[in-house]
Protein backbone atom coordinates (compact mmCIF):
# COMPACT_ATOMS: atom_id res chain seq x y z
CA UNK A 1 0.00 0.00 0.00
CA UNK A 2 1.78 3.24 -1.25
CA UNK A 3 2.50 5.88 1.39
CA UNK A 4 1.87 9.22 0.63
CA UNK A 5 2.89 12.44 2.58
CA UNK A 6 0.59 15.22 2.13
CA UNK A 7 2.12 18.68 3.16
CA UNK A 8 -0.29 21.30 3.10
CA UNK A 9 -1.24 24.28 6.11
CA UNK A 10 -4.85 24.55 4.77
CA UNK A 11 -6.25 22.09 7.18
CA UNK A 12 -9.45 21.76 5.21
CA UNK A 13 -7.61 20.87 2.18
CA UNK A 14 -4.90 18.71 4.14
CA UNK A 15 -7.94 17.12 5.44
CA UNK A 16 -10.19 16.67 2.12
CA UNK A 17 -7.34 15.12 0.30
CA UNK A 18 -6.61 12.91 3.79
CA UNK A 19 -9.76 11.63 3.61
CA UNK A 20 -10.27 10.74 -0.01
CA UNK A 21 -6.68 8.91 -0.46
CA UNK A 22 -7.58 6.69 2.50
CA UNK A 23 -10.80 5.78 0.48
CA UNK A 24 -8.96 5.36 -2.53
CA UNK A 25 -6.96 2.84 -0.58
CA UNK A 26 -3.46 4.80 0.19
CA UNK A 27 -1.44 5.12 3.45
CA UNK A 28 -1.41 8.73 4.57
CA UNK A 29 0.81 11.53 6.86
CA UNK A 30 -0.11 14.73 6.78
CA UNK A 31 1.92 17.50 7.83
CA UNK A 32 0.92 21.27 8.10
CA UNK A 33 4.46 22.52 7.95
CA UNK A 34 7.93 21.40 5.91
CA UNK A 35 10.28 20.86 9.34
CA UNK A 36 8.19 17.87 10.14
CA UNK A 37 8.12 15.59 7.27
CA UNK A 38 11.87 17.36 6.23
CA UNK A 39 12.92 14.91 9.78
CA UNK A 40 11.18 12.20 9.14
CA UNK A 41 10.79 11.55 5.24
CA UNK A 42 14.08 9.01 5.38
CA UNK A 43 12.76 6.82 7.93
CA UNK A 44 9.35 6.90 6.55
CA UNK A 45 10.44 6.68 2.69
CA UNK A 46 7.00 7.68 1.00
CA UNK A 47 6.48 6.41 -2.36
CA UNK A 48 4.90 10.30 -3.12
CA UNK A 49 4.83 13.73 -1.32
CA UNK A 50 1.64 16.14 -2.17
CA UNK A 51 3.61 19.60 -1.57
CA UNK A 52 2.40 23.35 -1.19
CA UNK A 53 4.74 26.27 -2.16
CA UNK A 54 3.32 28.34 0.38
CA UNK A 55 4.38 26.69 3.93
CA UNK A 56 4.65 28.82 7.35
CA UNK A 57 7.81 27.90 8.26
CA UNK A 58 10.34 26.42 5.06
CA UNK A 59 8.91 27.20 1.48
CA UNK A 60 7.92 24.72 -0.63
CA UNK A 61 10.35 25.15 -3.12
CA UNK A 62 12.99 24.89 -1.10
CA UNK A 63 11.83 21.89 0.89
CA UNK A 64 11.40 20.34 -2.60
CA UNK A 65 15.04 21.60 -3.42
CA UNK A 66 16.15 19.91 -0.19
CA UNK A 67 14.62 16.70 -1.24
CA UNK A 68 15.93 16.55 -4.82
CA UNK A 69 19.62 17.13 -3.80
CA UNK A 70 19.81 14.38 -1.50
CA UNK A 71 21.16 10.94 -3.36
CA UNK A 72 19.23 9.28 -0.38
CA UNK A 73 15.62 11.25 -1.45
CA UNK A 74 16.31 12.14 -4.41
CA UNK A 75 13.84 9.34 -5.84
CA UNK A 76 10.73 10.29 -4.13
CA UNK A 77 8.25 11.80 -6.34
CA UNK A 78 7.13 14.96 -5.69
CA UNK A 79 3.42 16.81 -7.03
CA UNK A 80 3.35 20.55 -6.27
CA UNK A 81 0.08 21.51 -5.39
CA UNK A 82 -0.14 25.49 -4.70
CA UNK A 83 -2.53 28.90 -5.87
CA UNK A 84 0.33 29.87 -7.58
CA UNK A 85 -0.51 29.49 -11.59
CA UNK A 86 2.49 31.71 -13.06
CA UNK A 87 4.33 29.96 -15.40
CA UNK A 88 7.44 31.04 -13.65
CA UNK A 89 6.35 29.14 -10.87
CA UNK A 90 5.84 26.20 -12.74
CA UNK A 91 9.02 26.58 -14.31
CA UNK A 92 10.54 26.78 -10.86
CA UNK A 93 9.06 24.18 -9.42
CA UNK A 94 9.54 21.66 -12.35
CA UNK A 95 13.48 22.36 -12.32
CA UNK A 96 14.22 21.80 -8.60
CA UNK A 97 12.99 18.59 -9.47
CA UNK A 98 9.05 18.54 -9.27
CA UNK A 99 7.58 15.54 -11.11
CA UNK A 100 3.93 17.34 -11.51
CA UNK A 101 2.54 20.38 -10.95
CA UNK A 102 -1.54 21.10 -10.37
CA UNK A 103 -2.82 24.70 -9.27
CA UNK A 104 -5.59 25.51 -6.85
CA UNK A 105 -9.01 25.22 -7.21
CA UNK A 106 -8.80 21.43 -8.52
CA UNK A 107 -10.68 18.72 -8.70
CA UNK A 108 -9.63 15.51 -6.50
CA UNK A 109 -9.94 13.44 -9.65
CA UNK A 110 -7.90 14.97 -11.52
CA UNK A 111 -5.27 14.78 -8.55
CA UNK A 112 -6.05 11.50 -8.35
CA UNK A 113 -5.19 10.85 -12.05
CA UNK A 114 -1.76 12.65 -11.43
CA UNK A 115 -1.31 10.98 -8.61
CA UNK A 116 -1.64 7.26 -10.13
CA UNK A 117 0.57 8.72 -13.56
CA UNK A 118 3.85 9.89 -10.97
CA UNK A 119 3.37 6.69 -9.27
CA UNK A 120 2.90 4.51 -12.65
CA UNK A 121 6.75 6.37 -13.67
CA UNK A 122 8.12 5.87 -10.23
CA UNK A 123 7.73 2.20 -10.52
CA UNK A 124 9.35 1.50 -13.76
CA UNK A 125 12.34 3.75 -12.21
CA UNK A 126 12.84 2.17 -8.90
CA UNK A 127 12.01 -1.20 -7.63
CA UNK A 128 12.44 -0.22 -3.83
CA UNK A 129 12.30 -3.99 -2.79
CA UNK A 130 16.22 -4.13 -4.06
CA UNK A 131 17.27 -1.09 -1.82
CA UNK A 132 19.03 -3.04 0.98
CA UNK A 133 21.40 -1.36 2.90
CA UNK A 134 24.23 -2.96 4.24
CA UNK A 135 26.97 -2.42 6.74
CA UNK A 136 29.81 -4.82 6.83
CA UNK A 137 27.77 -8.73 7.58
CA UNK A 138 25.03 -6.19 8.70
CA UNK A 139 21.84 -6.61 5.65
CA UNK A 140 18.54 -4.22 6.18
CA UNK A 141 15.57 -4.20 3.96
CA UNK A 142 13.25 -1.01 4.61
CA UNK A 143 10.70 -2.57 2.68
CA UNK A 144 10.36 -5.89 4.31
CA UNK A 145 11.19 -4.72 7.59
CA UNK A 146 14.10 -7.30 7.19
CA UNK A 147 17.20 -7.37 8.95
CA UNK A 148 20.04 -10.12 8.82
CA UNK A 149 23.37 -10.86 10.24
CA UNK A 150 25.77 -12.86 8.70
CA UNK A 151 23.24 -14.10 6.61
CA UNK A 152 20.82 -15.16 9.16
CA UNK A 153 17.44 -13.73 10.06
CA UNK A 154 17.23 -11.46 13.29
CA UNK A 155 14.03 -11.12 15.16
CA UNK A 156 13.24 -6.88 15.98
CA UNK A 157 10.24 -5.40 16.88
CA UNK A 158 8.90 -2.60 15.24
CA UNK A 159 10.32 0.02 17.62
CA UNK A 160 13.43 -1.21 17.47
CA UNK A 161 13.45 -1.82 13.70
CA UNK A 162 12.95 2.06 13.19
CA UNK A 163 16.10 3.13 15.61
CA UNK A 164 17.91 0.95 13.78
CA UNK A 165 17.38 2.20 10.62
CA UNK A 166 17.30 5.89 12.24
CA UNK A 167 20.61 5.81 13.09
CA UNK A 168 22.05 4.47 10.62
CA UNK A 169 20.34 6.37 8.04
CA UNK A 170 21.71 9.54 10.13
CA UNK A 171 25.65 7.52 10.07
CA UNK A 172 28.71 9.31 12.09
CA UNK A 173 25.85 11.88 13.29
CA UNK A 174 24.61 12.04 16.90
CA UNK A 175 20.79 11.65 17.30
CA UNK A 176 19.50 13.33 20.67
CA UNK A 177 17.13 11.52 22.50
CA UNK A 178 14.22 14.36 21.65
CA UNK A 179 14.86 13.23 17.43
CA UNK A 180 14.58 9.32 18.66
CA UNK A 181 11.51 10.27 20.08
CA UNK A 182 10.05 12.18 17.17
CA UNK A 183 11.16 10.04 14.80
CA UNK A 184 10.19 6.47 16.41
CA UNK A 185 7.15 7.36 18.74
CA UNK A 186 5.80 10.37 17.01
CA UNK A 187 2.68 11.81 18.60
CA UNK A 188 2.99 9.01 21.45
CA UNK A 189 2.47 9.98 25.16
CA UNK A 190 4.41 9.10 27.99
CA UNK A 191 7.35 8.33 26.67
CA UNK A 192 10.39 8.63 28.50
CA UNK A 193 14.01 8.78 27.67
CA UNK A 194 14.56 5.68 29.75
CA UNK A 195 12.53 4.02 27.39
CA UNK A 196 15.02 4.98 24.50
CA UNK A 197 17.71 3.38 26.64
CA UNK A 198 16.03 0.54 27.24
CA UNK A 199 14.87 -0.68 23.51
CA UNK A 200 19.23 0.40 22.60
CA UNK A 201 20.53 -2.27 25.27
CA UNK A 202 18.19 -4.62 23.72
CA UNK A 203 19.20 -3.78 19.67
CA UNK A 204 23.10 -3.96 21.25
CA UNK A 205 22.31 -7.75 22.22
CA UNK A 206 20.61 -8.80 19.37
CA UNK A 207 23.15 -7.26 16.84
CA UNK A 208 25.68 -8.92 18.44
CA UNK A 209 29.62 -8.01 17.50
CA UNK A 210 27.41 -5.15 15.33
CA UNK A 211 25.85 -3.76 18.63
CA UNK A 212 29.35 -2.39 19.32
CA UNK A 213 28.44 0.54 16.81
CA UNK A 214 25.64 1.77 18.73
CA UNK A 215 27.10 4.38 20.23
CA UNK A 216 26.37 6.65 23.87
CA UNK A 217 26.91 10.44 23.77
CA UNK A 218 26.52 10.95 27.38
CA UNK A 219 23.71 13.37 28.12
CA UNK A 220 22.46 13.92 24.84
CA UNK A 221 21.47 10.82 22.42
CA UNK A 222 22.94 8.28 20.52
CA UNK A 223 24.83 7.54 17.07
CA UNK A 224 25.97 4.32 14.49
CA UNK A 225 29.45 5.04 14.48
CA UNK A 226 31.04 3.21 11.72
CA UNK A 227 33.65 2.85 8.95
CA UNK A 228 31.59 0.32 6.51
CA UNK A 229 30.60 1.88 3.27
Amino acid sequence: MPLIYIIEDDEDINELLAYNLIKEGYKVKSFFNGKEPLKKIKLDNPDLVILDIMLPDLDGLEFCKKIKSDPETEHIPIIMLTAKSTEIDKVVGLELGADDYITKPFSFRELLARIKAVLRRSNKQIKKENIIIREGDLEINPEKLEVKLYGKPLKFTNKEFKILLALINAKNKVLSREQILDLVWENEVDVYDRTIDVHINKLRLKLKDYGKYIKTVRGYGYMWESDED
